[in-house]
């Protein structure tokens, strides 16, 4: 090869050859370097089941030593730094590593080179032997006598799990020529031991009655296997339902509720009893004292007290107003103790991001030593303002089909306790950059960007003209929010500049139900460089330019006029659309050609419109995702949007400014949007435990939206349409991917970009975990747009149709879970594609295995 090649080739690969050289670097080291003489390198810990393999996921963690933890799947990364350094380092290194960061210094390394009696090192910076060692760990040499221990922790983890006759053994291999070695364990669970019957014996008669009222929500069940694990979570239940009946003191000792099995007549099959020997007293509420404080010692001495209803409230300034202090109490002097509701007004207390919590107690008067201190209970929070201000700088990085991976940074200031009532101001600066697929060339990608500001005020009560408690108590933590906000976005090559506002008001009942009212919601979104949308849609360019040639034909006056300039495109356009003689001269290729003319400007009107929307918003969440009482967790969220009747009492003269669609009245010249909106997303989540003790997930999310247009309205504005695709969509087409609306056959360059009113779309997905870390996933999306009238294109919603026009894609996923985050890749495959001709639909002879739809992105879809 000559030498320029040679260079060439060197310049265009140099960081794939250098990678490579630093790896056969690393691994070059050889794993058992620092393995003494006579020991060995555990590699490996083997687990064989005799008769299944029952909680194979969490006997590995009952072994005591476990290989050095292997990186990228294959490789233990953190052995062979280790072994990269200097062996003759490794007893200074690692005392060196035990002292704080800012102590380890050239001083520290020559007094520990003294210290093992070495002074000829004294000096040496070993720099890079610091760095190897740091990041690296020490082999796991094997201790034959934790493979012993780790034998017995397996076998009474079994026990405890009900399998009482379980028998584990091991065996080591040993290969003294690569100082390398193994453990096999060998695990026989036989059967379990089964609760025959169930019994309670409760002394306390009202603690009984509690109980059998819910009776029906105990873990400890007739037939199941006795698991010790069960009994504690069910001594947890009985404790918490106690509790929020008023019982303070119940099972203080933690030795009041206990079971017994009568194992007299068979090991297999016990009866079990539950037991309370304990009579108890219930408890009320007494004192409550809330105190603004620097620290603990300043409580009471250096605070002034006042009170409101009942609470006492120490303040050491007029910092924060009394009744600020009082709303996100939600107890009372006097009335039953009930554990929730002290948790709840400390996360109420907390949720004001207004304070920390120095302090809270909560404790029987006096100790509780005679009655009536032995039933009452004094509460006090101490807490401590934080700073006035804080400022967070972040950048993000996210990904969709539609901008691909992009960052975004941002700015936010909260400034706290604005007017004295605990009001947070939060105003932040944003922007996403990234790049969208460019639609003057698909090939091509280019630069998208949206930059917003956002200002929130947030008040820890609703904003209303009168008084609400008696109404809305103070239980539901209601909360008000003013919004305000600007943005300039540019995505497909039209910019927008959008403008929005609005009040919102919330309620949580308890931590499944939820409510938000947002009234006066507006929107003001205008669309930039309306005059370059066929530079952007070159489609909708050659549809145009071939009906303007069409026309030009037998209409040489228009066309001497639309090249001189003196007729425009719109009025050249407004003139075609209104010749019936010239569309019905059309044969039939033509007037598929002047279909997709007339999509076309639909599309461009719907795209480059300028929108104002004043609406009114509630929402409505019920969810139990994540609560522990619920195996199979239900979620379920509705909106109901109603826009423009406010503003069709002030509204001006009509205004026409679109070739297709009627005049509409408008505010300020800008043309407002009436509509009703209803979306509902209903989630279903099935928990199934298999034989590993893994738990794998059957996910089901039904979506439905529907959008009516009327009074100033014929369509929804664009922001509040529906389209097809995505990674948290239908997987198998990318946004604004060519599915839909309905199963129309118009060219999918122009249909690609169709919006309509009407979005139904079914998923199911079924997710197995195959370590903490990594999770597999097998799913089908089924759906489609259509909408509520026929736009000439067949796409209006009928229910003896609409099966028919869904889109169907499947594929594999795969999540990989890091710390907080999950990263999730998705690759679909369609399987049915309505937009296709009759014949042509099912795609399973078109699939292409290492051609799937990709997905990127972050969080399940749902």
């Amino acid at each position: 090869m000559r030498r320029q090649h040679f260079l060439k080739y060197f310049q265009k690969y140099y960081l794939l050859i250098c990678s490579a050289t630093a790896m056969l670097f690393i691994f070059g080291c050889s794993a058992t370097k620092k393995v003494p003489q006579s020991e060995f390198l555990l590699t490996k810990n083997n687990f064989k089941f005799t008769d299944g393999k029952i909680y194979a996921n969490q006997i590995p963690d009952y072994v005591s030593q476990k290989p050095n933890k292997k990186q990228l799947l294959f490789f233990p990364i953190g052995l062979y730094f280790y072994n990269v350094s200097n062996p003759k380092y490794d007893s200074i290194l690692n005392e060196y590593q035990t002292y704080p960061k800012a102590m380890r210094n050239q001083k520290l390394r020559d007094s520990l080179f003294i210290k093992y009696k070495h002074p000829e090192y004294v000096g040496e910076n070993l720099f890079w032997n610091r760095f190897f060692h740091s990041l690296g760990t020490a082999p796991i040499i094997l201790d034959q006598g934790k493979t012993q221990s780790s034998a017995d922790k397996i076998r009474k983890f079994l026990v405890y799990r009900g399998y009482w006759d379980s028998h584990v053994e091991y065996k080591h291999q040993l290969d003294s020529a690569t100082k390398k070695a193994q453990v096999d364990y060998t695990i026989t669970h036989k059967d379990p031991t089964f609760i025959s019957e169930y019994y309670y014996d409760i002394k306390d008669p009202q603690i009984k009655e509690i109980y059998q009222w819910n009776i029906k929500k105990s873990i400890v069940r007739q037939g199941e296997i006795l698991d010790q694990t069960k009994l504690e979570n069910e001594v947890n239940r009985i404790e918490d339902l106690m509790r929020q009946k008023g019982y303070y003191n119940f099972n203080n000792s933690n030795e009041e509720i206990y079971f017994t099995a009568d194992t007299l007549s068979s090991r297999k099959q016990v009866p079990l009893t539950m037991k309370i020997d304990s009579t108890y007293k219930k408890s009320t509420i007494g004192k409550i004292e809330v105190a603004i404080v620097n620290n603990v010692k300043d409580f009471p001495k250096n605070t002034v007290k006042d009170s409101l209803r009942g609470i006492n409230i120490y303040k050491m300034d007029e910092q924060y107003k009394t009744r600020a202090l009082w709303r996100p109490i939600t107890i009372k002097p006097g009335e039953i103790y009930d554990q929730k509701n002290l948790d709840l007004t400390k996360r109420n207390l907390l949720s004001m991001n207004n304070f920390s919590i120095l302090s809270s107690q909560i404790e029987l008067r006096n100790g509780g030593k005679a009655p009536p201190n032995d039933s009452i209970i004094d509460v006090l929070y101490l807490l401590k303002p934080l700073p006035k201000y804080e400022l967070k700088v972040a950048t993000d990085i996210n990904y969709s089909q539609l901008l691909n991976f992009g960052i975004s940074p941002s700015i936010d200031l909260t400034s706290r306790n604005i007017f004295g009532g605990a009001e947070n101001l939060s105003s932040s600066i944003s922007g996403t950059f990234g790049s969208v697929r460019n639609a003057a060339d698909i090939n091509q990608r280019t630069l998208a960007y949206e930059i917003s500001t956002q200002f929130s005020l947030k008040f820890p009560r609703l904003l209303l003209p009168f008084s609400y408690w008696r109404l809305i108590p103070k239980r539901y933590s209601p909360t008000s929010s003013l919004n305000l906000g600007a943005s300039v976005q540019n995505n497909i090559g039209l910019g927008r500049i959008n403008f929005n506002a609005g009040l919102n008001y919330f309620a949580n009942v308890d931590d499944r139900i939820s409510h938000r009212l947002t009234i006066f919601n507006s929107q003001l979104s205008l669309t930039q460089n309306k005059d370059k949308y066929y530079d952007f849609f070159p489609a909708d360019n050659a549809y145009r330019q071939d009906i303007f040639n069409l026309y030009f034909i037998n209409h040489p006056l228009e066309q001497a006029s639309y090249n001189d300039g003196t007729l425009t495109s719109d009025e050249l356009t407004l003139l075609i659309t209104g010749d019936s003689t010239f569309i019905n001269s059309l044969d039939s290729a033509q007037y598929s050609t002047f279909n997709n003319f007339v999509q076309s400007i639909f599309n461009k009107e719907r795209q480059t419109q300028d929108v104002l929307i004043n609406s009114l918003i509630y929402n409505f969440t019920y969810n139990e995702i994540g609560k522990k009482e619920y195996e199979n967790p239900f979620y379920f969220n509705a909106k109901v949007e109603f826009a423009g009747n406010l503003l069709s009492l002030i509204s001006g003269n009509k205004k026409k400014d679109n070739i297709i669609s009627d005049a509409t009245k408008t505010l300020f010249n800008i043309p407002y949007s009436q509509f009703v909106k209803f979306d509902v997303d209903f989630r279903k989540y099935f928990t199934f435990t298999m034989k590993n003790g893994r738990k794998n997930t059957l996910a089901v999310r039904q979506l439905l939206g529907v959008g009516i247009p009327y009074g100033n309205s014929q369509n929804m504005p664009f922001v509040r349409s529906y389209f097809n695709g995505g990674s948290n969509d239908i997987r198998a087409w990318t946004a604004f991917g060519g599915l839909g609306p309905a199963d129309s056959q118009l060219d999918e360059r122009v249909r690609s970009y169709i919006l309509d009113n009407v979005k139904l779309t079914t998923s199911i997905e079924y997710r197995m975990p195959f370590t903490d870390m990594f999770e597999g996933a097998i799913f089908t999306d089924a759906g489609n747009i259509w909408s509520l009238k026929d736009n000439g294109l067949g796409d209006q919603f009928k229910f003896n149709k609409f099966i028919k026009q869904m889109g169907v894609g499947s594929g594999l996923g795969l999540r990989i879970n890091v710390a907080y985050i999950t990263l999730r890749v998705d690759l679909a495959y369609k399987i049915y594609d309505p937009n296709q001709p009759e014949g042509e639909r099912w795609r399973f002879s078109k699939i292409q295995p290492f051609k799937p739809t990709l997905n990127f992105a972050f969080g399940y879809p749902f």
